[in-house]
């Protein structure tokens, strides 16, 4: 970051979480920066740190300040002082830690909002599911519900405001867009973005050893199927 830049910086949430303010808007190289110093503070171990998170522009530090109490310092402090190393020299554009390939039937009963959505849009559905396959993703980070990936890269052409009336149920493995992002629901959920499509991939199983299918900083891309594709997908997960 520039050495004029308020960013980063560290502040007081509760005794026992703190916030790495990155920046504060909704960017590549900001979200890069965020996950850069949530990996090195992953890295370094800390004595006492329980969940460290990365979202667009911050990283959250969860805590136990009994740990780091000291004569001269309160936790707060003391923890400050031992995250700053990580947050200078700060590197941008670096490749993504994976590439995973989605699978989405567009469209139909599987993508409900995608007709209106290119209506609005003004240009055809094949046009809308061109744009969205064709562009390369990036995994800015997890959140509003477990394994739920907000995704950097949307085309501008697709971005569209939420709907007015969010539904009470999503199926799981709706792909969707509301705004200038676009996601993917991990289990049945409400939500407010417009459904273009759905995957047959299970993006959240607390069973499994790593619960997530994806994870901040994965690259992503879209693949187009067919709904009989589709099918035979979903049939073999459950198999």
């Amino acid at each position: 970051m520039p050495v004029s830049s308020p960013y980063p910086r560290i502040e007081r949430v509760s005794e026992s979480l703190l916030i790495v303010r990155v920046g504060a808007i909704i960017d590549l190289q900001v979200n890069h920066a965020a996950q850069v110093i949530a990996q090195r503070i992953l890295r370094a171990d800390l004595r006492g740190v329980n969940d460290v998170a990365p979202a667009y522009a911050s990283v959250a530090v969860r805590y136990q300040p009994r740990l780091w109490m000291g004569p001269r310092h309160d936790a707060f402090a003391a923890i400050s002082d031992a995250l700053k190393p990580f947050l200078f020299d700060i590197t941008t554009g670096a490749e993504p830690r994976r590439l995973v390939e989605i699978p989405v039937c567009y469209g139909g009963a599987h993508g409900v909002d995608l007709a209106a959505a290119a209506e609005t849009l003004r240009m055809t559905v094949a046009e809308c599911i061109a744009l969205h396959v064709g562009a390369d993703y990036r995994v800015a980070m997890l959140g509003f519900a477990p394994g739920f990936p907000y995704l950097l890269g949307l085309p501008p052409q697709l971005q569209l405001p939420r709907r007015a009336q969010p539904r009470l149920r999503v199926p799981a493995g709706s792909v969707a867009i509301g705004g200038a992002q676009t996601g993917i629901y991990p289990c049945e959920l409400p939500g407010g973005w417009h459904l273009i499509g759905c995957t047959p991939l299970r993006l959240f199983d607390s069973a499994a050893p790593q619960p997530c299918l994806l994870a901040p900083g994965d690259g992503l891309r879209f693949r187009a199927i067919t709904p009989a594709q589709f099918d035979v997908a979903q049939r073999a997960l459950i198999a």
